[in-house]
């Protein structure tokens, strides 16, 4: 009974909308900074050091480690509550579906899914831009330098075609962390609660530095 009272007080004493409103305000601008402070760091990367060897695998591992805490977010934070909250709906409680992991179903539902779109925008950029290879009419003596030329132009658009790739994914990358931060930030935008923003605020600036960096490393290469 003593520790019920003690929590509802710490609540009661954690809900002052005026706080809450100060730390939101606050928070734009922390948000908004370190997200400048990943995107750039990429991009300034690439400005003074590419083309030397320590630049490929700076940028590799900048989006490696990117990909880990967005990976990390869903996986370690959010997957073991939506198998708690999942569990407890009213189709989980009979019997074929009591044990059934629908969160476990959700989450490769969405892999899935996520494989499907990046092939299927990958196939459609191959197939739209596909190299020509043709020679030009040359003699017989000009042989050689046909097959030059050829060689060139599928050069060519095998470059175009890797900028292509590398714009696509910068943009499908965008669109999920613009989604991404709508979402959280109608959460935090509703929460009057000063005890709960204050960490969400740490985490998404945390977070919003490394899918910045993610971003920038998509963007520099």
């Amino acid at each position: 009974m003593a520790s019920c009272v003690s929590d509802t007080a710490r609540a009661l004493g954690c809900r002052d909308g005026a706080a809450a409103t100060h730390l939101k305000f606050i928070s734009l601008f922390v948000i908004f900074f370190t997200s400048v402070i990943g995107i750039t760091t990429p991009v300034l990367l690439a400005r003074y050091f590419q083309g030397k060897p320590v630049y490929d695998k700076a940028i590799l591992i900048i989006k490696c480690f990117a990909a880990g805490v967005i990976l990390s977010t869903s996986l370690v934070h959010v997957l073991p509550d939506a198998f708690a909250a999942l569990s407890d709906f009213q189709v989980a409680s009979r019997h074929p579906w009591k044990d059934f992991p629908f969160a476990g179903l959700v989450t490769l539902i969405g892999a899935l899914l996520a494989l499907f779109v990046d092939l299927t925008a990958s196939s459609h950029v191959e197939h739209g831009h596909k190299p020509s290879g043709d020679y030009l009419p040359v003699g017989t003596h000009d042989v050689t330098v046909g097959k030059k030329v050829g060689n060139t132009n599928s050069d060519l658009s095998n470059e175009e075609l890797v900028k292509l790739k590398q714009r696509l994914v910068s943009q499908v990358l965008e669109i999920g962390i613009i989604f991404h931060s709508v979402i959280i930030g109608v959460t935090m935008g509703m929460s009057q609660n000063q005890c709960t923003i204050r960490p969400l605020v740490a985490a998404l600036a945390f977070h919003q530095i490394f899918e910045g960096m993610g971003l920038g490393g998509c963007i520099a290469q």
